[in-house]
Parts: structure tokens; C-alpha cells; sequence
């Protein structure tokens, strides 16, 4: 079952990769959930370079996590830190990669998140 899933999930992130892709003036949001954090971040896919990151696990958000319960707000909290690195770069719109997870939960948190820090998807 567990195989099978991970199957699922890495055919549907072939396929929406093979249709997206960010640019320097308009970079790819990507994420990575694990069992216990999750980690954003933007990527120029032209010349391969990753602009801005952010994760649960970054000492930017340690003290605020520490008051947080649950994994989304932690998710909510780090796509509100991305999007504020991202406009100190000048960044304002994004092309969101789910990364093959579905818009659900933690996933839908980190990009309200960064919607609500000023990011246009």
C-alpha cells in the first residue's frame, strides 16, 4: 500500500513538472512535506539555482514555532516566512508546485500562507 502511494504520488509529480517551470522574474514555489516538518522553496529552473528557502525547522521561525500547535499552522507560518524573504528579493509572483501531494491540508496551508505574506500565484 505504502509502495503504491509513493508510486502514485511521484508519476503525478512527473506530470505536473513536466508542465511547469519557474523562471528568475517568475520562479517555481516547491515543497516537501516529511512526517514532521515541511520545507519551501524557490527555484529558478533556468539556470537551477534555489533563490529563497524556508522550512519548520529554520531559526527564523523557532521562537514562534514553539508557541504553535499542529503541523499547519507550522505550515502556515512558513509560507508566511517565504513569502517575506521572497519580496526582499524583489519576488512577487510564483508558479506553486504541489509537488505531486495534494492541495490538502498542510499543502494548502503553506500556499494561504504565502498568499496572505503578499506572494501571487
Amino acid at each position: 500500500m505504502i509502495k503504491k502511494n509513493k508510486n502514485i504520488r511521484l508519476r503525478s509529480k512527473t506530470k505536473i513538472r513536466s508542465k511547469i517551470s519557474g523562471v528568475k522574474e517568475k520562479p517555481r514555489l516547491t515543497i516537501y512535506r516529511s512526517l514532521k516538518n515541511i520545507f519551501a522553496q524557490l527555484i529558478d529552473d533556468s539556470e537551477g539555482n534555489t533563490l529563497v528557502s524556508a522550512s519548520s525547522l529554520s531559526k527564523e521561525l523557532a521562537e514562534e514555532l514553539k508557541n504553535s500547535k499542529g503541523k499547519i499552522s507550522k505550515s502556515k507560518m512558513v509560507g508566511k516566512l517565504v513569502a517575506k524573504k521572497a519580496l526582499e528579493k524583489n519576488i512577487s509572483q510564483v508558479v506553486f508546485d504541489r509537488n505531486g501531494y495534494r492541495y490538502h491540508g498542510r499543502v494548502k496551508a503553506i500556499a494561504d500562507g504565502a498568499r496572505e505574506g503578499g506572494l501571487k500565484f
